[in-house]
């Protein structure tokens, strides 16, 4: 009788892990942690159609926008729900994370692209799309206040045009001539994108020579200067609130509801335009970071994924990021739901949505500055120069205190 009792234990046992390791639920459940707020809801309807599709449920978390998606992202590492895929952006992102990535090999989606992540040869990240961003303008006021936005290729030529629409304030009914943001929620428009100005503006497609010198410790304190010309001016001109304090929808709201004219942001705010029923003509228009003629605006293909190489759902994982690339479904997910620009030459949809379209058509005459502000090193753009727009910005620094304590923390990266 004990001997029966046993042998049926045993076979009970044998049952329930037979069970548990066929459960394709359990272990085809592949989580991507991702930093785009905008595109949050479009990625989660996209991951559910997959389901439907091929039976592995993906789930996804956000965290970006007014959340810091780095500081997040270290804690989701630091518990039990480490992602199977997740986001790096550049080279700060890969050397904080290179010993949890996984290499792609072999996957289709690599030869559809030129844009892939690489590190002395190995391919590390995926691209999320091609992003760009200028001063994002409204067509329409600008037509009112006599201005071609052809015109606006330097500081001299903002800073008259700025003078005119500011005032023409109350015939344009506007708020501010630009919508831009300093505050401790948007330290990423300031520290990483408009200091990429610093870094890149008006210099050759893959120049790193500005770079170079600050991941060295060596300011350049001739274009810091020119710099900062742009920074002052971007901030004389616009709202104060939305400056000093305002949050993502505080700014782009500001640009969507016509209480600007121009946006200091990229063609990721498509998103939110097409859902706040915004569709007067817009296009871009180049950031006259230093001094000199610009005829070019931002683009690159930033972000990545990437694969967690201590998950257990790596094959999952990258089996989706190649659905992705690589089926229709994907494709139209990335255009018409995700307003992005897709880093693939197999997709043959256009983009639609206005600034996006806008940035095909800089992409046509290979008209791009580069992103580097992802290869400096990490927390510096956010965490350390950040700051220094807000205090500026409030006034608790003049112009030339600006200048030296942004060359001081460059200095400290020797």
């Amino acid at each position: 009788m004990k001997k029966l009792l046993v042998l049926l234990l045993v076979m009970v046992l044998a049952l329930t892990l037979f069970t548990g390791c066929g459960s394709s639920d359990e272990d085809e459940s592949v989580v991507i942690y991702q930093n785009k707020v905008e595109i949050n809801d479009q990625l989660m309807a996209f991951a559910a159609k997959y389901e439907e599709e091929t039976g592995v449920k993906v789930t996804v978390k956000t965290s970006g926008g007014d959340s810091p998606y780095a500081e997040n992202l270290k804690a989701e590492f630091q518990s039990d729900r480490q992602p199977d895929i997740f986001v790096i952006e550049g080279m700060g992102g890969y050397n904080t994370w290179k010993s949890k990535l996984a290499t792609f090999s072999g996957d289709e989606w690599i030869d559809l692209t030129a844009l892939e992540f690489t590190v002395d040869g190995k391919i590390y990240g995926f691209p999320v799309a091609v992003e760009a961003w200028g001063m994002a303008y409204n067509a329409e006021l600008l037509a009112q206040a006599g201005i071609d936005p052809a015109t606006l290729t330097s500081q001299e030529a903002y800073k008259a045009a700025f003078e005119k629409i500011d005032g023409m304030k109350d015939e344009l009914g506007i708020k501010s001539v630009v919508a831009m943001a300093a505050g401790p929620d948007m330290r990423w428009v300031t520290g990483l994108h408009n200091f990429n100005g610093y870094l890149t503006a008006g210099l050759e497609y893959g120049d790193t020579t500005v770079l170079d010198k600050l991941n060295n410790g060596e300011p350049d304190m001739d274009r810091l200067t020119e710099y900062a010309d742009w920074v002052e001016l971007l901030f004389m001109y616009s709202d104060e609130a939305v400056l000093l304090t305002g949050n993502y929808d505080a700014q782009v709201g500001q640009f969507g509801t016509g209480q600007s004219v121009f946006v200091h942001q990229g063609n990721w705010i498509d998103p939110w335009l097409d859902e706040n029923g915004v569709d007067f003509e817009m296009g871009y228009a180049p950031h006259a970071s230093v001094y000199g003629e610009h005829n070019s605006i931002f683009i690159g293909a930033p972000s990545y994924y990437v694969i967690n190489n201590e998950g257990e759902n790596q094959e999952a994982a990258k089996e989706f990021l190649n659905y992705m690339a690589t089926n229709e479904a994907g494709h139209n997910y990335m255009v018409n739901e995700a307003k992005m620009i897709p880093a693939f030459t197999n997709v043959t949809i256009k983009p639609d949505a206005p600034l996006s379209a806008n940035v095909t058509e800089w992409l046509a005459k290979d008209a791009k500055y580069t992103w580097l502000q992802n290869d400096m090193p990490d927390g510096f753009g956010m965490g350390t120069i950040a700051p220094l727009y807000e205090s500026f910005a409030k006034g608790d620094l003049t112009k030339a205190e600006f200048i030296q304590q942004l060359a001081d923390k460059i200095k400290e990266l020797k």
